[in-house]
Parts: structure tokens; C-alpha cells; sequence
């Protein structure tokens, strides 16, 4: 079945699919949608070929899908390219937009990209937040 036949079929009636403004955006929860945006480009179920960024861990891992095995529910349908969790950012920006170019999804390079540096920045540890300095009448009670 094409992609966008799948798309016309599961648009409507999907259970992933996250409603919460009735004039705001249609987010979507399922695997493989990078922006969670319900769209057809962004599709982890409708397309054939799927680039997945998560976090397992502590270490990025890219996942995408064999155009050639069947789209749901096979184990060995996905390769998954697991970036060290200690690498930098750029050597996991250099994993990610090198997954979206070869020829796979050049399209969702940008998306790819900002999916793998969010999830850096929420592994990072945040850092302890300056003293507070005491002004005014407390400061001038202090010195006293």
C-alpha cells in the first residue's frame, strides 16, 4: 500500500493522535514522528521510510527503518545506530544529519538535528544557581 493511501486511511482515526486546543495545532505521540506534529511528512506510521531519534539510557540513539522488511510490528524491520554516551554534541550532530542524508530522508535533516540536541540538553546537568546576594534593609542590618 503507498504511503499516502496509508495516510488518507489512518488520518482520522488514529490512537495516537493528541487533541488538546480545538483551534490550536494536532500533535501526535507515535513512534517515530520527530516533531510530533500529525502530518504526513512527519508520519511514523504512514511513511515507509522512518527516522526515530530517543534516548536510551543516557546514549542518543537513531533508529530507521528497512524499506525493503515489512513497516509494523517486525523486530528486525528497524536498524538502530546507538551514539556513545559520552561523545560530544558534534559527533551525535555528525550521527544524526549523516542518518537523514545518505539518501534516506534528506528532508527531516533539520528535524533530526534539533530532536538529538534537545535530548542533549535535557541529559545535561543543570548548574547550581549563584548565592543571592541580601540588599537593602537586611544588607545594611548585616553589616551593622
Amino acid at each position: 500500500m503507498s504511503s499516502d493511501l496509508e495516510w488518507l486511511l489512518i488520518r482520522n482515526f488514529n490512537s495516537f493522535k493528541v487533541k488538546r486546543v480545538p483551534e490550536g495545532p494536532i500533535f501526535s505521540t507515535e513512534p517515530g514522528n520527530l516533531r510530533n506534529i500529525h502530518s504526513s511528512k512527519y508520519s511514523g506510521l504512514a511513511n515507509s521510510k522512518v527516522i526515530g531519534v530517543t534516548d536510551r539510557n543516557g546514549a542518543i540513539t537513531i533508529s530507521t527503518r528497512k524499506t525493503s522488511g515489512p513497516s509494523h510490528g517486525a523486530s528486525g524491520a528497524t536498524v538502530h545506530t546507538q551514539i556513545r554516551r559520552k561523545s560530544g554534541p558534534r559527533r551525535v550532530a555528525r550521527a544524526a544529519s549523516n542518518n537523514a542524508r545518505r539518501g534516506y530522508r534528506p528532508d527531516l535533516r533539520k528535524s533530526v538535528l534539533a530532536r538529538a540536541s534537545a535530548l542533549l540538553a535535557a541529559q545535561k546537568e543543570k548548574k547550581a544557581s549563584p548565592p543571592k546576594k541580601v540588599r537593602g534593609k537586611k544588607a545594611h542590618a548585616a553589616s551593622a
